[in-house]
């Protein structure tokens, strides 16, 4: 009887996998191994990388074509003092676009060349599917995978192509690699009703609520976020924060200690990154609102950013109130230079963002 259902679960894959998956992802989620597709032929590539601690290591690379999962390791190793730190961390495509109209998006320029801009759409499902189960089969080291690199994690919840429907149950089939929620949305009902704690990490970006009102205009605010993440926090989930991009606007300093106190009133995030205003030139190009670029007088590798000695200035008072206020000390920074991480005696090597495990 056992051989029999199990060959009616296989044949209910080859008809319609996700449908299928989901049902023995629901109905077995305490024996893990029924929950498995058959084996993919797909290919998956991994190479020795130089880590930012000076290690050489074997890590992932890339799968198959590389449209669905894949490392971002667009930052060299830092050598100057100049240097971009970002760790390398994988990148789940799964779909691309998002619906809140932030000015300075760099999906503006991103996606210029498609003819409806960044207007979400959803890879092939199946194809999907098949990329995830090849690479939580084959890659034995724990990771976590950033589901909102390329658009908002939660862009398409409240249907079909909903990521809590359709990807979710993939991993909590598993117990050694965990999914990046990234998100400035407050729908979070559908990846509430996973229950899905012991394997997915949700992170949401937020910003003063003058900010976000003048440049985040179709973006829930910052307190609808934070009342989100709460429900989240308040059902076991792991919760990150992202205060980013910090923007020198007029009374800056009471703007960000308004709306970190407003996060510590409601929940205790496991990590917070930072960041500054920054944007790379396509971006710039194709910005409906540019009002804030005006902020922007410096030039880097990556885009242009706000004056070195005004972001010091800016990170220095958001630490300093974290450490003074909530003696909160579990921060890192993104998109910064070597000599910044210095300048504000932090170990970069140490990192610990919002990308990563």
């Amino acid at each position: 009887m056992e051989l029999n259902n199990e060959l009616d679960d296989t044949m209910k894959m080859m008809q319609n996998p996700i449908d299928a998956f989901n049902q023995l992802a629901t109905s077995r989620v305490n024996d893990r191994t029924r929950c498995r597709l058959p084996n993919s032929t797909l290919s998956i590539e991994f190479k020795n990388m130089l880590a930012l601690n000076g290690e050489v290591k074997p890590v992932f690379s890339n799968l198959s074509d590389g449209s669905i999962i894949t490392l971002f390791d667009k930052t060299p190793f830092p050598r100057k003092k100049d240097d971009v730190i970002c760790p390398h961390f994988v990148e789940l495509k799964w779909a691309n676009g998002c619906n809140f109209d932030c000015a300075w998006c760099y999906l503006n320029g991103t996606m210029r060349f498609r003819p409806r801009g960044k207007e979400p759409y959803l890879k092939e499902k199946n194809k999907i599917l098949d990329h995830i189960n090849k690479y939580l089969q084959q890659n034995t080291v724990p990771s976590l995978l950033n589901s909102g690199e390329l658009s908002d994690s939660l862009v398409f919840e409240g249907n079909g192509s909903a990521l809590s429907k359709f990807i979710i149950p993939l991993f909590k089939c598993q117990d050694k690699h965990k999914l990046l929620i990234l998100t400035k949305s407050a729908n979070i009902q559908g990846l509430l009703s996973t229950n899905s704690q012991d394997c997915v990490i949700v992170s949401f970006s937020i910003n003063a609520f003058d900010v976000a009102k003048r440049w985040e205009k179709k973006a829930p605010n910052p307190k609808q976020r934070i009342h989100a993440a709460k429900r989240l926090y308040d059902a076991g989930y792991a919760i990150r924060m992202r205060l980013d991009p910090l923007v020198p606007v007029e009374n800056w300093e009471h703007g960000y200690k308004e709306v970190i106190d407003f996060l510590f009133d409601n929940l205790i995030p496991e990590r917070i990154t930072l960041g500054s205003l920054r944007g790379l030139q396509s971006t710039i190009n194709y910005s409906k609102d540019r009002s804030w670029v005006k902020y922007l007088n410096e030039t880097s590798n990556w885009g242009k950013k706000i004056g070195f000695e005004i972001r010091l200035k800016m990170y220095k008072t958001m630490i300093a109130y974290l450490k003074r206020r909530y003696k909160y000390t579990n921060i890192g920074l993104c998109k910064e230079t070597m000599e910044m991480w210095d300048k504000l005696g932090m170990n970069y090597q140490d990192i610990k963002c919002n990308c990563i495990l």
